[in-house]
């Protein structure tokens, strides 16, 4: 599994629209076969800050970023952003989430 997270710095007039901005691309990424998941979240810390958390199947990831609609979301979002996102992309070995046993809920 290819697990990616990117931290997106948006304009401050486009930050409370952002999931709208993003939707057509949210979508049909989700809709990829190879994903795994695709989420954004956004900072509690700082309010133009969005964070995306995204898995692929090994094999997928490089559909993902060649598809239609990451090539129109590269001409889209970029205007719409203060800096370039940063990201952390890592291949493991599993494709599922773990317990988190030290919060166990009983």
């Amino acid at each position: 599994m290819i697990f990616i997270v990117a931290k997106f710095k948006v304009k401050p007039e486009f930050a409370d629209d952002w999931m709208g901005h993003v939707h057509d691309f949210t979508t049909a990424s989700r809709a990829e076969s190879g994903n795994l998941w695709f989420d954004w979240s956004r900072s509690v810390d700082d309010p133009d800050e969005y964070v995306l958390v995204e898995a692929f199947k090994d094999d997928a990831a490089e559909a993902h970023v060649t598809s239609a609609h990451f090539r129109q979301a590269q001409k889209d979002l970029p205007p719409l952003l203060q800096e370039t996102p940063r990201v952390r992309n890592v291949v493991m070995d599993r494709d599922e989430w773990d317990a988190l046993g030290e919060m166990a809920v009983d």
